[in-house]
């Protein structure tokens, strides 16, 4: 790929990764506020908002090896987003069709995230 498609590549999921953090946190804004839905808002909030955070250290990073590390950390993040997310649904069931976007897009990430890890074999 050019490297101006790339860049432009990058700033685009860099852009839908800050997009995704957003939704989530809108998202959770919805929850009760019992022990449980803070945890697990706490939780989900940090993992999905770390995705974003290392993409951004990975189109930063200073060598080929540091990249795949940073994607690695993104997929990581994704996955756990996914377990806390699976979670707060499960604590709160009626909000499973709100929760339909952020779920597709974090599913869609780890697709992602696994494909650039696949490259680097």
């Amino acid at each position: 790929m050019p490297l101006i498609n790339r860049i432009e590549f990058a700033t685009k999921l860099e852009q839908r990764l800050l997009f995704l953090s957003k939704q989530a946190y809108l998202f959770v804004r919805n929850l009760s506020k019992d022990v449980a839905n803070r945890e697990y808002a706490d939780q989900f909030l940090r993992s999905v908002s770390s995705v974003g955070a290392n993409y951004i250290e990975a189109n930063e990073s200073e060598s080929r090896k540091d990249f795949f590390h940073r994607i690695k950390i993104c997929r990581k993040e994704t996955k756990e987003a996914l377990y806390w997310l699976d979670l707060i649904i499960f604590a709160n069931p009626s909000l499973k069709q709100n929760s339909d976007f952020i779920e597709k897009e974090l599913n869609e990430m780890l697709k992602l995230f696994s494909s650039i890890l696949k490259s680097n074999n």
